[in-house]
């Protein structure tokens, strides 16, 4: 375990045989960082248990593997859907992976490296692999194209193919210490070195994630032409010619976000999911380029995504065709889309905008995803999912009805993979480091191995968060030593719903967020949304923040015209919803309590806090001629939870008045 922990130590450190340009704040590596907590242990508990075993029986029963056994043999027909298919047996590794280096696992490892045996049999000679083409060179798949590359941009996915299997191979190269999986990564890369450059074959790659996997494969083995290819990827967008006049996402570049360079872009677009790998890269790139224009275009584009184009549960690509962002404040409830794979890419593009800039926005916003529109795809059993994430669900509707449920799994099955992969590195997200400086971003129980300077550092969190807000820090550094403790105050607890403004709390004044150091209280500056405490410290000293933790009703822009007469509810981080079960059958006839009292309820949904309170519900009865409203009791519960038992009708939005009627008789 020593050798694994010193390993992965390497995954956000650039060798020192490269150039030390990087991030100026870097995240504690999740290997130092034991999760305690009741809200999340159990949930990366069962992504080991349940989800990563389900995940590659299910890569054997479709036949994802058996295309790599086909490739090998160079007999058979392709026998999944997509030509990405084979990404899900690599993101599956990947999170086994990144699951085993904090809990080792015999069997988890032996069948691991049987699956890496079968992928190297694959793999052409000249370190080729993609199955779609292997298996029958004379007859791929309908997206590939008769040679390598030249559908590329269109959709043969092998670039994409060659992302995901980088961040697998490096993943279980420094979990583990073996070379199997990373060896047959580095024959991959280094054929792609050989093609695509200057002067050789260029191209933007359709699905964007080659770049983040090169960029981790130079922070690896320090060889500059993984990072060098990886920025000539980005560097090629812009080139093509579209027809820049026409709406049609396809046609004017928009969708590949190609419709001119990258250092020319100002707005979050197309392909959701795509969109947050480039912007991910692109993050890499200006800070291991020290790429000024490079930053400066993905301050542009968060800054449009996060005031105009995110839902309030932070889900974002609205637009079922094309999986993909709609113009400025197009947010629509019925049809939303919210692909769970665009939340996680989300989270790797929030994480390193935070490394960039040292800002708590990007945390705020990290967060409201994290607890909200992204574990809202997965079920509480580790084994059913959502690729989409709906805003509602009622009777009558074309897109989110009734029959709107969580799948076992999907024959694009991007979404669980995904999962499998983000969950085990949760831990690494608590904490960060700036020379003396030590940022605590998320409040999970857990006990964090430190080192600051030369001087080791020992913290352990102890709350209830999500459902309460009083934290306790325990400092534990081996010596007397002074660094700065950074405590991001939640934009929540500040009377912000979200980063940016496009949603707020209808009313209110924010409560002062009270901070004591061993029982005393202090006086903190806030700076970029950090309490900032500078100070000695020594053994035994205990910090306590007490965050406010009031329930919030939250509006939208008026430009979100979706949302307009409506409101929402947060408690904390977490955004509420109606769901059927706790409500007589419907939660789209209901208006909303003035006020709700918290209940702590152990026995629902695995432990939840529920939001009650006395509201109406509006009746028609059978003949749709008349109208009436009751009182009724009113129950929420957090949005992330829902679908969990059985199928019907759910809300986030709920009107504040009753403007006009499109409610069905019961």
């Amino acid at each position: 375990m020593k050798k694994q922990l010193l390993s992965l130590a390497l995954l956000y450190a650039v060798p020192l045989c490269a150039q030390q340009a990087d991030y100026p704040v870097r995240p504690v590596n999740f290997t130092a960082v034991q999760l305690t907590d009741s809200f999340w242990l159990p949930r990366v508990r069962t992504n080991h248990n349940v989800t990563i075993p389900a995940s590659f029986a299910r890569c054997e029963s479709t036949g994802r593997v058996k295309n790599f056994e086909m490739a090998a043999a160079k007999e058979g027909k392709f026998c999944t859907k997509f030509p990405f298919d084979d990404t899900d047996i690599y993101k599956t590794i990947e999170g086994a992976s990144y699951s085993m280096a904090v809990t080792p696992d015999k069997k988890m490892d032996a069948y691991v490296d049987s699956l890496i045996a079968i992928v190297a049999k694959a793999q052409e000679p000249d370190g080729y692999l993609y199955t779609a083409r292997t298996i029958d060179p004379l007859h791929p798949h309908d997206w590939s194209g008769p040679e390598r590359w030249v559908k590329e941009h269109d959709g043969s996915h092998e670039l994409y193919n060659s992302g995901h299997m980088f961040e697998a191979a490096c993943a279980h190269y420094l979990a583990t210490g073996k070379r199997n999986f990373f060896d047959i990564a580095l024959k991959n890369a280094d054929l792609l070195v050989q093609t695509f450059g200057p002067g050789k074959r260029g191209v933007a790659p359709g699905h964007e994630i080659v770049e983040m996997g090169l960029v981790r494969l130079y922070r690896v083995t320090g060889k500059k032409e993984y990072l060098q290819l990886a920025k000539f990827f980005i560097d090629e967008r812009g080139k093509r010619q579209y027809n820049s006049k026409s709406r049609n996402p396809w046609e004017n570049g928009k969708y590949w976000q190609d419709q001119e360079p990258v250092v020319e872009q100002s707005e979050a677009v197309g392909h959701a999911v795509r969109a947050m790998y480039l912007y991910s890269a692109m993050a890499d790139i200006a800070a291991l380029e020290n790429d000024t224009a490079y930053l400066h275009a993905i301050d542009r584009i968060w800054n449009n995504m996060a005031t105009k184009k995110i839902y309030v549960q932070g889900g974002i690509g609205a637009i079922p065709d094309g999986e993909r962002f709609g113009e400025n404040y197009d947010l629509p409830n019925a049809t939303a889309y919210n692909e769970t794979c665009a939340a996680i890419g989300n989270v790797y593009w929030n994480q390193r905008m935070f490394q960039l800039h040292g800002d708590a926005k990007y945390v705020d916003m990290l967060e409201k995803i994290l607890y909200n529109g992204l574990i809202s795809g997965v079920g509480l059993d580790g084994k059913s999912f959502f690729y989409t994430n709906a805003m509602q669900v009622r009777r009558g509707m074309h897109y989110h009805s009734l029959e709107e449920t969580r799948s076992g799994w999907f024959e694009c099955s991007c979404c669980p993979t995904n999962m499998t992969r983000f969950l085990p590195s949760l831990p690494g997200y608590i904490y960060a480091q700036k020379g003396r400086e030590v940022y605590v971003n998320l409040f999970m129980n857990s006990t964090a191995s430190l080192q600051v300077e030369k001087q080791k550092v020992r913290i352990v969190q102890s709350n209830n968060y999500p459902w309460e807000g009083d934290l306790r820090f325990n400092i534990d550094p081996s010596a007397a030593t002074e660094f700065t403790l950074k405590v991001r105050i939640p934009g929540w607890a500040r009377q912000e719903a979200i980063p940016g403004g496009i949603y707020y709390f209808k009313a209110g004044k924010a409560d002062s967020v009270l901070i004591k150091v061993n029982g005393q209280p202090v006086s903190y500056q806030l700076e970029q949304g950090y309490a900032v405490i500078n100070r000695k410290w020594n053994k035994k000293d205990v910090v306590e923040v007490k965050l406010p933790m009031a329930t919030h009703e939250v509006l939208a822009d008026q430009q979100v015209k979706d949302d307009n007469g409506k409101v929402a509810i947060q408690r904390g981080p977490l955004m509420y919803c109606a769901e059927w079960k706790d409500n007589d059958g419907r939660t789209s006839n209901l208006l909303l309590p003035d006020v709700f009292q918290p209940e702590v309820r152990k026995d629902l949904l695995n432990g939840v806090v529920v939001l009650k309170g006395e509201g109406k519900s509006i009746n028609v009865n059978e003949q749709q001629q008349q109208v009436n409203t009751v009182p009724k009791q009113v129950t929420l519960i957090p949005y992330y939870a829902w679908a969990n038992r059985g199928e019907g009708e759910m809300n986030v939005w709920f009107p504040e008045k009753i403007v006009d009627v499109e409610i069905l008789a019961k």
